[in-house]
């Protein structure tokens, strides 16, 4: 078992592409390179095709994307052959790669719960995408790795495991070479360049994708090998030498810090820091999906002042929350403020104070959901829900505030309404409530107070094992619950909206 480091992995998969509904990926490659975070020069990589179970998975549209035939995997070995050798790569390291919360992360675990083994777990996780669209993401276009190999004159993206793990480091250094000449000589390059370094001008580039086949390329060496970073004379293509206050190795990647704790900011004040203030990096190197946001974990965690008891059967509410006809529309305001070094959080406030919502009786229309992941793979919850008209019109009111306030704050992401009104089914509104989790250990812990219903008594639920199957007989379509929720406004990879956080559920008796 590999001890925790503070080198960085950088890894890649390979997958089938899935052509009916319920059809899973199947991995077909995986190529990691581990990095010196002080120099961001390559130590050691390791790629090897894999076979899958069933090759009738690799279908004409898998070899279209990647270019891995089943002829290329077949006397390749299987996941349980290399299995020890990824898990040595991966576990106790800093994850990074790009796209890697959404997809790679999932794949692995996926992986290794196929074969009955536990997964590899992260010491910290840099999605280089979420991180790049951030920092960088109003020049260059839609923030794929084939754009941006594009736009810095990289060549073409081959979608092989090594191959994009290795252009993934060299788009990271081109990008933070930019963004450091921008935020020492502004003045001269804008004037040079005829835009602003922080304009909100965005630049597409037509970098096209391509998926020829290349050769096997595998380097394998003994897990127990070791390793260090190298000498001065050792060559890179584009070497940055980074001071003890901006080394990768300096950072606190624990992934399960808060948000207190991702706010101490490098500089001070959050309006003065520039484009390369790697205090908004190291949030970023495991800042949550919208989906998993610490700030909504946070949120989700009663206060002692508005704690929930019960007593005589009877369920004190939260005194904070607002029916939907307690609260209008003119009271409701909306607000910048900090929320890591660098960046700001749109707040939706009634009356200057958090606007959080009670609604009883909601019917369950879709149940509990696990399509969304955390920063390692792991799902996180939401179940939809059936609006009222009232309910929809504070939301609405407040979506169109938020968006117009994400839309004049120079946000080019896509805004993503709070009640979804599907076509044909306009009069039939629903939202989604999302459950928000904390890891404990190998334990996913959801952090929504949960209650029961029965007759004239309500009681709080204890899960002794937080399985997912224990929720799915609860929010089963057609329950009703009553819920206690918060709005929580994000903007991640280029997608924005409020997001409700359950704090409290009831749940009433099947009728």
């Amino acid at each position: 078992m590999a001890e925790e480091s503070s080198e960085i992995v950088f890894f890649d998969v390979e997958t089938t592409i899935p052509t009916r509904a319920g059809q899973g990926y199947a991995l077909l490659e995986f190529g990691a390179i581990l990095v010196c975070p002080m120099r961001m020069v390559e130590l050691r990589s390791y790629s090897t095709l894999i076979r899958p179970a069933d090759l009738s998975l690799i279908t004409p549209l898998s070899v279209r994307c990647n270019g891995i035939t089943k002829d290329a995997v077949v006397p390749a070995p299987s996941f349980t052959d290399v299995a020890d050798h990824v898990y040595d790569l991966l576990h106790g390291r800093i994850w990074a790669g790009h796209n890697i919360l959404r997809f790679d992360c999932p794949r692995i675990r996926e992986a290794f719960s196929e074969i009955n083994r536990p997964a590899p777990e992260p010491k910290g996780a840099m999605d280089t995408l979420q991180l790049l669209t951030q920092k960088f993401g109003r020049r260059a276009g839609d923030m794929k790795m084939a754009t941006l190999a594009s736009y810095f004159g990289l060549g073409k993206q081959t979608h092989r495991s090594l191959d994009d793990v290795r252009m993934n480091l060299e788009v990271l250094k081109y990008c933070a070479t930019v963004l450091f000449l921008e935020s020492t000589l502004p003045d001269i390059l804008a004037e040079n360049d005829g835009v602003s370094p922080n304009a909100s001008t965005r630049r597409r580039t037509n970098g096209k994708n391509s998926a020829k086949q290349i050769g096997k390329d595998e380097i394998i060496q003994s897990p127990s090998d070791k390793f260090t970073c190298p000498s001065t004379s050792s060559p890179s293509p584009l070497k940055i030498e980074f001071s003890s206050t901006l080394s990768l190795s300096s950072v606190d990647m624990h992934v399960a810090r808060t948000v207190g704790e991702a706010n101490v900011s490098v500089e001070p004040n959050a309006a003065s820091v520039g484009p390369f203030d790697l205090g908004g990096m190291r949030a970023g190197m495991d800042e949550p999906l919208p989906e998993d946001s610490m700030e909504e974990e946070k949120a989700a965690i009663p206060s002692q002042e508005s704690s929930t008891s019960v007593g005589d059967g009877c369920l004190n509410n939260f005194n904070d929350f607002l029916e939907p006809d307690g609260a209008s529309i003119p009271s409701i305001s909306v607000t910048l403020a900090p929320f890591y070094p660098g960046t700001q959080r749109i707040q939706i406030l009634h009356q200057n104070f958090p606007l959080q919502l009670k609604c009883a009786s909601l019917k369950v229309r879709f149940g509990i959901s696990t399509k969304f992941v955390d920063h390692s793979g792991r799902p996180r919850l939401s179940f939809v829900v059936d609006a009222s008209p009232n309910l929809c019109n504070i939301l609405e009111g407040a979506d169109r505030l938020a968006q117009k306030l994400s839309s004049d704050s120079g946000s080019s992401s896509e805004w993503h309404h709070v009640v979804a009104r599907k076509q044909g089914f306009f009069n039939s509104p629903t939202v989604r409530l999302h459950l928000p989790t904390l890891a404990d250990g190998e334990i996913n812990r959801w952090t929504t107070e949960i209650y029961q219903k029965e007759s004239s008594t309500t009681h709080k639920l204890v899960f002794s094992r937080f399985d997912v199957a224990e929720l799915n007989s609860l929010f089963t379509p057609g329950h009703t619950v009553d819920a206690y929720f918060s709005l929580v406004a994000y903007d991640f990879q280029q997608n924005a909206g409020i997001r409700l956080v359950a704090k409290k559920l009831i749940v009433h008796p099947r009728s």
